[in-house]
C-alpha cells in the first residue's frame, strides 16, 4: 500500500513537472513585460510561458489566433503563424 502511494505521488509530481514548461532565465524579460510589449502592438489575449529557451505562447492579432515565439530578452516576436488548433 504505501509503496503504490509513494508510486502515485511520484507520477503527480512528475506530471506537474512537465505541464508547466520551462523556467525563465534570469535575465529574460518578465511575463508581465513581455504581454505589456504585445499589447502595445496590438495583441490581446495573450498567453504565454517559457519554452525551449524563448517564451512562446499564443495571442489574437487582427481578430486571429496567432502562435508565437518571442526573444527572451528583448520580447520581440521571432516567429509568428495562425493557430491551428492544437
Amino acid at each position: 500500500m504505501m509503496r503504490t502511494i509513494l508510486l502515485a505521488s511520484v507520477l503527480v509530481a512528475a506530471s506537474a513537472t512537465f505541464a508547466f514548461g520551462d523556467t525563465p532565465g534570469p535575465d529574460w524579460i518578465s511575463k508581465e513585460a513581455l504581454i505589456k510589449k504585445l499589447e502595445g502592438q496590438g495583441y490581446s489575449a495573450i498567453k504565454a510561458e517559457a519554452d525551449d529557451g524563448y517564451w512562446e505562447g499564443k495571442a489574437v492579432k487582427d481578430g486571429k489566433i496567432i502562435e508565437f515565439n518571442a526573444d527572451p530578452k528583448t520580447g520581440e516576436i521571432t516567429k509568428s503563424e495562425p493557430d491551428d488548433g492544437d
